[in-house]
């Protein structure tokens, strides 16, 4: 997202298993309202931040915010997400990720999807954040913020090691907010990505 509230994915997913209650509930404190930077300036009586865990009936919601994130990193030829694909792989047998989505007033502004990987140095998992969206009028004022707390809340509770995520190198208002937060870039490590023909065929032992 540009400004303070977007990065970009870039390191090798894997699946996450279907999460089990208690472990796979939302933190009580991240469902809550947040009172924070994102209930100031403009929000007024019930403008305030929510953050929901987000359910098979948002799957058009989150659609619609994953279309804003390729818009804004200039990859929307590459955004090939539906509604009944968010359903199948994210709320469906097997669940592939989880999300939170923001909202102002019930309003949709922002989300954020994730799966957990592991750590086998650390021997503990790993939150990494695939997506963190908001909405081009609302960046600036806590959104971004407030879903990356309740992240750190959700990776405390499931006993994580620690969060992880990309950012565009072109995108220096980000990167300049994720190290203001404690985070620190990896420019040692490059991604690699087998995708298309090439997978096909080393698949297929060709």
């Amino acid at each position: 997202m540009p400004g303070p509230d977007r990065r970009r994915r870039r390191f090798p997913p894997t699946g996450a298993r279907r999460s089990r209650a208690p472990r796979g509930r939302v933190p009580r404190s991240a469902s809550r309202p947040s009172r924070g930077a994102g209930a100031g300036r403009g929000a007024g009586p019930g403008r305030e931040l929510s953050i929901r865990r987000g359910t098979a009936r948002d799957a058009p919601t989150i659609v619609a915010l994953i279309r804003g994130l390729a818009d804004y990193e200039r990859l929307r030829r590459e955004c090939k997400a539906t509604p009944a694909g968010i359903r199948r792989h994210g709320f469906g047998r097997r669940r592939y990720f989880e999300t939170l989505i923001c909202r102002r007033g019930g309003r949709p502004i922002g989300f954020a999807l994730y799966f957990f990987t592991f750590s086998t140095f650390l021997a503990r998992p790993t939150l990494y954040l695939e997506d963190l969206f908001v909405v081009p009028e609302e960046r600036g004022r806590g959104a971004g913020k407030a879903l990356l707390q309740a992240l750190a809340r959700i990776a405390a509770a499931r006993g994580c090691g620690r969060m992880e995520w990309a950012v565009l190198d072109w995108n220096q208002p980000s990167i300049a907010f994720y190290e203001s937060l404690g985070a620190r870039l990896r420019k040692d490590w490059i991604l690699t990505r087998l995708t298309g023909p090439a997978l096909t065929r080393l698949a297929a032992g060709r």
